[in-house]
């Protein structure tokens, strides 16, 4: 399973988001253009999660979530915990055994990467799940930096 982390309209976008939808085809479009018509016409609330077809993915699902927009001055903290949960959530849900998590909000959205991997660690080990395989993607040095040092430090605790 693969977690997308789109805007709010779930109808593709650029960075991983385009990268996705690119590999997956026109069939995850069509699938949220459909959720967009039925069950969530005002968009994915960030912090939620949602799963269609992968199209031609190599997995059988994908994930989508909306993470929050960072802000100096507004703690949006548990949004971006939320959108781990709610994929872990909903991976249980459909029986699947992994998952790929992009490193949410940390492109476009602004979130400092630090924080981003850092709450992305600790989130994912401390949700129950019966997933059994997380891979944490790292789609740039930042990010491999700040997941070896989220880890790091939680092996300390």
């Amino acid at each position: 399973m693969v977690v997308r982390a789109p805007n709010f309209f779930l109808l593709g976008g650029g960075g991983v988001d385009g990268a996705i939808h690119r590999r997956g085809g026109p069939e995850i479009l069509a699938a949220c253009q459909q959720l967009r018509a039925s069950s969530l016409p005002d968009g994915l609330p960030a912090g939620q999660a949602v799963a269609t077809t992968a199209g031609k993915l190599d997995a059988r699902w994908v994930i989508h979530t909306v993470g929050p927009v960072w802000a100096k001055t507004i703690d949006k903290s548990a949004t971006l915990a939320s959108c781990y949960r709610e994929c872990l959530r909903e991976a249980d849900e459909l029986g699947a055994t992994s998952v790929a998590f992009p490193t949410i909000s940390a492109g476009v959205y602004g979130w400092p990467m630090d924080d981003a991997t850092r709450i992305a660690v600790q989130t994912v080990r401390e949700t129950p799940t019966n997933v059994q395989r997380v891979i944490l993607v790292a789609f740039n040095e930042a990010a491999e930096v700040g997941y070896r040092q989220a880890l790091q430090a939680w092996g300390k605790h």
